[in-house]
């Protein structure tokens, strides 16, 4: 068993002391008489009791300072007994040192700043295809030196936005409350840095008040039966948005087709909604023109806009479809000789004149083609007086999903993007130029407008595979860093954003989820679309209707030709 070694140092050093005791002289001296006052025994014996009180204390002091030591150190700020025992050090004057330097630093900023803010101010001058326009020099070296100068502008406006980043970061420690300290004048103060250019991306002025309309005041007893065949729900909604156009000229309330013969429009439009806008009623769903007919559903006129290559645009299965609801028609009729390859202009008085009838029902189609007072048709918020935005937009359940969507994974600031590619090739490739662009030239044109416009994440809207948007993703570079590329996830129950389709059984259904990915795009900060698709020209329609526009919108890797075109079939 062991012992303990502290008894055993005082065992050893108590025999020692006793041995030297015990030890007695060869020569023993004659013995005394003890007495109370025995002089010469008490020297003998006082050194052996302060050895041993003096060890005692050796030991003690062995236990007691490191726990002294222990409570020093962790109820005592040694650093402030030290700082105010020994004021000599004088840590104020490398304070002061720092303060110094950080102010000199922020002056040589500002100075730096108002030299940029001078050289960008220089930029905004004509660009160099206006002065070559003038000049009559050539267009494609034009387009050159405008891509030059607007990399030189993205260049200093990023020194710009870097230089005022670090003065912010600088001024931080010397912030006290609300006030600051101001470095050679603040921003607010330079007209050069508050005012024109800065920002890049700003909205459109669509100029509202200054738009041109005609009031729909229709006829409750005469009727236009909408007829939209070409193309896709974007199609439709853009024939939809003529025909409406067609019955104000003509007087009538419109008639919203079938689902059985059309899309299902009231799940993606509200309807009530256009009549809200004109305060009467305009529109109304084949159920409710049914209702009021009755048994007598009735086309007394089928007009066709187009004649070639076919009358109205319209097949034999689509009339086979009109049959079956218990609609009865006439013979198909066209007032003119209009080819939908080449449609001409038309005018107001050119409607009016051809379509006009006393017949209380009558179609038109297709006008998705037809090229009527363009002009009119294509100012924000349409060519109808109305009280509202727009007339057509997503219903109200999709506009919301659509901002509980951003509020949980964009945020105020985005860019959106619809990459088309599905069947795109083929379709971009028959034009000139093409519209198809290699990845790595699109992820740079993408790239370009996303600085410019500097918005930390991308809403993606697209066709692609996997394989094109991953290739996208890691490419796209902007201020130095890899932007995300954000899709709509695939439902999940743990997510609430989207809880209102599902509520409502409007969840999985495709054209709810095209709408959706319409208003996301048209509600971001800058939109970059595809070129010769109906689904990017919807969108741009609604950004400009809202008023979110910006000078920044346009066409993927717009004015340029892809770097790589393959041969036709």
């Amino acid at each position: 068993m062991d012992r303990d070694p502290l008894s055993s140092d005082e065992e050893d050093d108590r025999q020692t002391l006793i041995h030297q005791n015990d030890t007695k002289p060869s020569s023993t001296p004659p013995r005394r008489s003890h007495s109370a006052f025995d002089v010469e025994d008490f020297p003998s014996r006082v050194p052996i009791r302060r050895f041993n009180i003096s060890l005692k204390r050796r030991y003690l002091m062995a236990i007691v300072l490191p726990l002294l030591i222990v409570v020093l150190y962790l109820f005592t700020d040694i650093r402030s007994i030290f700082a105010s025992k020994f004021p000599t050090l004088k840590l104020g004057s490398l304070d002061n040192r720092m303060r110094e330097s950080e102010l000199r630093a922020l002056y040589l900023l500002k100075q730096q700043q108002l030299g940029l803010l001078a050289m960008w101010n220089r930029t905004l001058g004509p660009s160099a295809s206006q002065n070559s326009s003038l000049s009559g020099a050539n267009s494609s070296e034009a387009k050159q030196n405008d891509r030059f100068l607007e990399d030189y502008r993205s260049a200093v406006l990023r020194q710009i936005s870097l230089n005022k980043e670090i003065q912010d970061v600088l001024l931080l420690p010397h912030q006290s409350g609300n006030s600051s300290l101001e470095i050679g004048g603040s921003d607010s103060g330079d007209p050069s840095f508050s005012g024109l250019g800065l920002d890049r991306c700003k909205k459109v002025d669509q100029r509202f008040s200054e738009r041109k309309t005609i009031e729909w005041k229709p006829k409750s007893d005469k009727f236009l039966f909408a007829i939209c065949l070409s193309g896709q729900m974007s199609n439709h909604l853009i024939c939809l948005e003529k025909h409406m156009f067609f019955a104000a000229l003509l007087n009538r309330v419109l008639v919203i087709p079938s689902s059985k013969v059309d899309y299902q429009y009231n799940r993606v439009l509200d309807i009530d909604h256009i009549n809200q806008c004109l305060g009467r009623k305009v529109v109304m769903t084949f159920e409710d023109f049914s209702d009021i007919k009755k048994n007598h559903l009735h086309i007394d006129r089928f007009i066709c806009y187009f004649s070639l290559p076919q009358h109205c645009y319209v097949d034999v299965d689509h009339v086979k479809k009109l049959k079956g609801l218990g609609i009865s028609m006439g013979k198909l009729e066209s007032p003119w000789v209009e080819d939908v390859k080449k449609p001409n202009k038309r005018t107001i008085q050119d409607v009016q004149a051809k379509f006009s009838s006393n017949d209380d029902v009558i179609a038109i189609g297709d006008v998705f083609f037809a090229d009527v007072e363009q002009e009119l048709v294509m100012q924000p918020g349409g060519p109808l007086a109305h009280k509202c935005k727009t007339l057509i937009e997503p219903s109200r359940l999709i506009m919301l999903t659509a901002q509980r969507f951003i509020q949980t994974f964009l945020g105020k600031d985005y860019a959106a993007l619809h990459f088309r590619r599905h069947g795109f090739l083929k379709f971009c490739n028959v034009k000139s130029p093409s519209c198809f662009y290699p990845i790595p030239q699109a992820a740079d044109c993408i790239s370009r407008l996303v600085e410019k416009a500097n918005t930390p994440v991308i809403y993606l809207s697209t066709d692609a595979a996997e394989s094109e948007t991953g290739l996208l993703q890691s490419l796209i570079v902007a201020n130095g860093r890899v932007v995300p590329l954000v899709k709509r996830p695939a439902r999940n129950s743990a997510e609430k954003w989207d809880a209102l389709l599902y509520r409502h059984g409007l969840d999985g259904d495709s054209q709810v989820e095209a709408m959706l990915d319409k208003t996301i795009c048209a509600m971001s900060t800058v939109f970059i679309g595809a070129s010769g698709s109906t689904f990017t020209e919807d969108i741009l329609r609604l950004r400009k209707d809202w008023g979110s526009a910006s000078v920044c919108d346009g066409y993927l890797c717009q004015g340029e030709e892809p770097s790589f075109i393959a041969d036709n079939e």
